[in-house]
């Protein structure tokens, strides 16, 4: 047994047993701590160099994937119409699947051509588990089911909020300027072919889907003239084409001892295969498919069209597979693209100009990754900063301050491992729960240090300092863990959360406890064994130890690497360092004359880098007027501070002295609390009426309404995404006209990087949009000019001139009149015209800024960009076209949100189920109608779907025509879908590229309707009847998609708030208006027609009902954890009535 082990008394605690513990093996302590501070750094989430280490990080993403549970079934049927794929696929499909286990819904969407059926399962229910139920289900469907050719897919193993990637396909020179030369062919079978399947094979990638271009096409346009002439018929077509793209293998034999594979070689290769391919002979004479038809490459049929800045494009979006790392699978993606692009094709161009296909992104999630987290590393770098000023402030002793702001990184690090451990992502919310535990943190080494500092004076001088740092921490060691426990079970209830909701808030939750967990776990630990290295008191004719020496190293350290990148504060630091060096051999009555000098000195510092990094009052205000503010506030706030403390003898003199009328103050705090927050209408309800009538009480009603009900803030995304809709009956070619133009408007904006639309479909399960649809995503420009990594740049500038506000090229820019202006202040350039980095210099602001009329005179003043709406506001009426909808202001991952959650496009809507498509449609125009008169609703963005709007032409067999002349009502049919649809016969095989084959009529027999009527049908007998005589053609409104939800026939009435009101009182308002209309009669809902609200309010609805119940039981645990720290039921109560006034605080 050591010396000092017999010097400490023997724990009486486990607390105590700790700590004595850790005094006693400062070693093992020491290298405890080198471990989870590399541990740390490893998992850490923030790009950190750490040399030759490897790295190992936490998963990162924008927010926390908090959309449902589901899987997709999607099942192809080539030209059938949304009404047969709803009637023959979608809805026995639906009966099918909704018998699952933990199945929660199924939405099905029928469209042209496809049916894509969306199984919503519980959250409890395990991803990959559901979908080998799926497949078990598609397995046994019994037979008849299904059409016969049809056969239904599971989706990739992914969601919608998984397309982290998107890009397009130009032609670029060497110099990375678009210079066009390929055709929309061209680049769509290098993206089928090459791209995509390359992707496909980068780890954590699903899908990669292409959208845009032409597919190519082996096209065969018969003739029936020419096929009646030579006595062919449409099956004896489909066979020689079938028969002329064969390969076939024969084994092998054996030449001269040598193995030769046989092989006979019959792919089409080209169209004069198809050409020469023979239908039959007559008289020895071959009738060739050349003889009877016109064989052309062209493009197939297609369901949607990608456009950048006005022109068709070519592209593709990758989809993360679901659990995956976002941000580390666009980083494989991105070295993937890296290895493929030598291996491109390129041209040369009539003009010389060497034009090779480059893969350009225009959208990649990494940059809202990268910017969030370098807004969170800031954001805690700053609040750190904060936290070590209030430290030294407070505790106004220098090695205790530098003690307890030790703590922060070191918990920030665990609770990063904590994160690693247990499966927690790397987000905004979950990064924010550490950095609203840092005020807690420092909590527990203030308590700890204060209780040494005091122990320590008040403690004779022979006394060993390791048995007062013991005393001390011991004593108030299970203080400090009851104050953690009531912390973290104050976070039970958010634990408790269940879908939406728990995937949004529980992240925050388990970091902030990690955080508390870590900061208790090192204030118990680390903190006194350091406290005894530091406060070590040297004794009479002994040198200080060398433990005195590292604080001042690592100072000097410190301050030489920061002065290589912010000069000033790097050489105070050092300077500080060499102060703290020199201290030991000064005078002791001089050295504690500076003992309060020094600690004034390091605030000054913080307070330094704090404005520098902060800049609350803009870049443009330069640096001096944000270190005057910044020093300013923290003087008026630590000043206060101070000033209470002084004062504090005397307030609590004259609290004891007047009990009753001090504790009218937190009753009426409390109540103040409560009339913010529920409002006093709601409030006061159990009032008689005429006391809530009254004059006072309706003034304090409009004063204090209460507060409003949201699920969750809006994140800057850093993209819009703009999504009108155009009438159904609109034809690809008139939609792709309105996206070329609103794409061409955007890009004109000066804040707007790109805009890139998407009108219909990608080839993808997860997007199942008709034509009608526009999804236009649109990068802006962050305010300021940003690194790779999200960080804010800095470049020499020059106060004291003036210039053209420019765009980081140099180019200026334009005022809303049309003129470039002058702005106080100019940005140095090289000689050839870019930025110079200067990190003592200034932010470039990238938005357009104030237009001031004192330095353009003439000129009426512009406030400039401001935000993310003024944004907006320009884009909505840039892209203004008659005819087309407005949209909601919506964001690419928030609407995947919001789609996964509910189906719709917008936060909030209305769904309408009913018996049949026109009755749900008008019950639906009705509520349009309504809604748009609700005061907290944006009348523009109120849109109700236009379900039975699509424009048929329906061919009505006649039976009795038919009969007259033996003809089967299935050859009938047969004829009209190769006449006009024409039949996939075969697929080439062209090396890794597979094209279809398809037969159809010439096209001047089938592209009008009076072609239609003379379709030519062969009877039994060999005459050729117009179908005019066997059919009614005539005109019919059918629906563009059919909706439905567990079967019922669904539509959506879309709408959002105006700006200044929550979401959940705008539904509650809604609900309101539409049930006073059916009470007046105004609004009358059919027989069997009903409807029911949706959006991202239900989550805040469902997670009021369950804190309802959760609260008071954490409320509860709270008290007896007090009471078992108190061993009084009068104390915990005293204690315990500091939530509620805490609470009206908050």
């Amino acid at each position: 047994m050591t010396n000092s082990s017999q010097q400490l008394p023997p724990a009486t605690s486990l607390v105590g047993a700790i700590i004595r513990f850790c005094l006693l093996h400062k070693v093992i302590i020491g290298l405890l701590l080198l471990a989870v501070t590399g541990w740390g750094v490893m998992v850490a989430p923030f790009n950190l160099s750490i040399g030759g280490l490897p790295r190992d990080p936490v998963p990162v993403d924008a927010i926390p994937d908090i959309g449902e549970n589901q899987q997709i079934v999607f099942t192809k049927w080539p030209g059938r119409s949304p009404q047969d794929v709803e009637d023959q696929v979608s809805y026995p499909l639906t009966v099918a699947l909704l018998g699952l286990p933990g199945v929660k819904t199924v939405r099905s969407y029928s469209m042209f051509g496809f049916s894509s059926i969306y199984v919503i399962f519980d959250d409890s229910v395990e991803f990959y588990w559901s979908r080998s139920r799926l497949l078990e289900k598609l397995a046994s469907l019994p037979q008849g089911t299904l059409p016969p050719e049809v056969r239904p897919t599971l989706g990739p193993d992914a969601t919608g909020l998984g397309q982290i990637f998107w890009y397009t396909l130009e032609g670029r020179d060497p110099k990375g300027n678009p210079v066009g030369g390929w055709d929309l062919a061209e680049l769509r079978s290098i993206q089928d072919w090459y791209v995509r399947y390359a992707l496909m094979g980068v780890s954590g990638i699903s899908e990669v889907a292409s959208v845009g271009g032409f597919v190519k096409e082996y096209q065969i346009d018969v003739d029936p003239d020419a096929m009646h002439d030579k006595g062919v018929s449409l099956e004896e077509v489909f066979r020689a084409i079938k028969q002329s793209n064969i390969d076939v293998g024969a084994r092998t034999i054996e030449i001269n001892r040598v193995e030769y594979v046989i092989r006979g070689i019959g792919f089409i290769k080209s169209l004069s295969d198809l050409e020469k391919a023979v239908i039959k002979a007559v008289d020895n004479i071959p009738i060739r498919v050349s003889d009877v038809a016109t064989v052309s490459l062209g493009p197939a049929l297609r369901r949607g069209v990608l456009d950048k800045a006005g022109v068709e494009a070519v592209g593709g979006v990758a989809v993360v597979r679901y659990g995956d790392n976002p941000l580390a699978a666009i980083e494989r993606i991105k070295e993937k693209i890296k290895e493929i692009t030598p291996g491109l094709p390129s041209k040369t161009l009539a003009d010389g100009t060497i034009s090779k296909v480059t893969i350009v992104p225009f959208y990649d999630r990494s940059g809202l990754i990268y910017e969030t987290l370098g807004t969170l590393k800031t954001a805690l770098g700053q609040e750190i900063l904060i936290t070590i000023i209030v430290v030294l402030v407070t505790v106004m002793h220098f090695k205790s301050s530098f003690l307890i702001s030790a703590l922060l990184p070191l918990a920030v690090l665990m609770a990063f491992i904590g994160m690693k451990v247990f499966g927690v992502d790397a987000n905004v919310v979950a990064l924010s729960g550490i950095a609203i535990a840092i005020g807690t943190i420092v909590d527990m080494g203030i308590i700890i240090c204060e209780n040494i500092l005091t122990k320590l004076d008040e403690a004779d001088p022979d006394e060993p300092t390791l048995n007062i740092i013991y005393d001390a921490a011991t004593e108030v060691g299970s203080a400090v863990l009851t104050a953690v426990a009531t912390t973290i079970v104050s976070f039970l209830p958010v634990f408790t959360m269940q879908s939406a909701e728990g995937k949004l808030f529980r992240p925050l939750a388990y970091t902030k406890t990690f955080a508390l967990i870590a900061s208790v776990v090192i204030a118990l630990t680390v903190l006194p064994v350091l406290a005894h290295l530091l406060f070590a008191r040297a004794k009479k004719g002994h040198r200080p130890g060398m433990i005195q020496f590292v604080m001042p190293l690592l100072l000097i350290i410190s301050g030489t690497l920061l002065a290589l990148k912010v000069h000033i504060f790097g050489l105070i630091l050092v300077g500080f360092g060499v102060y703290r060096f020199i201290l030991k051999w000064l005078p002791r009555r001089l050295m504690l004359a500076l003992g309060r000098i020094e600690s004034w000195i390091a605030i000054i510092i913080i307070t330094l880098l704090l404005a520098h990094s902060w800049q609350p009052l803009g870049v443009e205000k330069g640096n001096l007027a944000n270190i005057l503010f910044v020093g300013l506030m923290i003087g008026s706030i630590l000043g206060g501070l101070q000033l209470f403390q002084y004062l504090y003898p005397r307030l609590l003199a004259w609290c004891l002295h007047h009990k009753a009328l001090f504790l009218l103050i937190p009753m009426l705090v409390t109540l103040l609390g409560a009339m913010i927050w529920l409002g006093v209408p709601r409030l006061s309800r159990w009032m008689p009426e005429t006391i809530r009538h009254s004059s006072p009480m309706v003034a304090l009603s409009h004063s204090f309404p209460g507060l409003g009900k949201e699920f969750m803030p809006p994140l800057d995304e850093g993209s819009f995404l703009y999504m009108p809709t155009t009438m159904p009956h609109a034809g690809l070619s008139e939609v792709q006209e309105v996206l070329a133009y609103q794409d061409r408007a955007i890009t004109e904006i000066a804040e707007v990087e790109s805009a890139v639309g998407k009108l219909g479909r990608a080839e993808t399960p997860l997007d199942p949009a008709p034509l009608s649809m526009i999804e236009t995503i649109i990068n802006y420009s962050p305010e300021y000019l940003l690194d790779d990594k999200g960080n804010r740049q800095r470049f020499a500038y020059r106060r004291d001139k003036k210039d053209f506000f420019r765009s980081p090229a140099g180019v200026p820019l334009k005022a809303p009149d049309g003129a470039p202006y002058l702005v106080q202040g100019r940005f140095e350039r090289d000689a050839d015209g870019a930025l110079v980095v200067d990190p003592g210099g200034r932010p470039f602001r990238v938005w357009r800024a104030p237009l001031d009329p004192g330095i353009n005179p003439g000129r009426e003043a512009w406030p400039g960009i401001r935000n993310s709406d003024d944004i907006w506001n320009l884009i909505t009426a840039a892209a203004e076209v008659p005819g087309v909808t407005s949209a909601p202001k919506l964001q690419p991952i928030a609407t995947r949100i919001v789609m996964l959650q509910t189906g719709m496009r917008a936060p909030m809507g209305i769904k309408v189920k009913g018996p049949d498509l026109k009755t749900i449609e008008q019950v639906g125009l009705q509520l349009e109608r309504l809604v748009k008169q609700v005061p907290s609703v944006a009348p523009l963005t109120v849109l109700a779907d236009r379900v039975v709007g699509k424009p048929y032409l329906e061919i009505i067999i006649d039976r009795e025509a038919i009969a007259r002349y033996g003809i089967q009502l299935g050859k009938v049919q047969e004829v009209i879908a190769v006449a006009v649809g024409g039949k996939m016969i075969t697929t080439t095989v062209e090396g890794r590229e597979r094209y279809p084959v398809r037969v159809r009529y010439l096209r001047e027999r089938r592209d009008s309707i009076e072609a239609l009527k003379h379709i030519l049908v062969t009877a039994p007998g060999g005459e050729q009847i117009p179908l005019i005589q066997l059919a009614d053609i005539r005109y019919a409104r059918g629906p563009q998609m059919i909706k439905s939800e567990d079967t019922f026939l669904t539509a959506y009435v879309l709408f959002d708030k105006r700006p200044g009101f929550a979401e959940v009182d705008v539904v509650e308002d809604t609900k309101a208006f539409l049930k006073d209309k059916i009470n007046t009669g105004e609004l009358i809902l059919p027989a069997g027609v009903s409807y029911t609200f949706a959006g991202n309010y239900e989550n805040q609805i469902r997670a009021q009902k369950r804190l309802s119940i959760i609260l008071p039981l954490a409320l509860l645990v709270i008290m007896v954890i007090l009471y078992l720290q108190f061993k009084s039921m009068t104390t915990t109560l005293m204690v315990f009535s500091a939530i509620l006034v805490a609470w009206s605080g908050g």
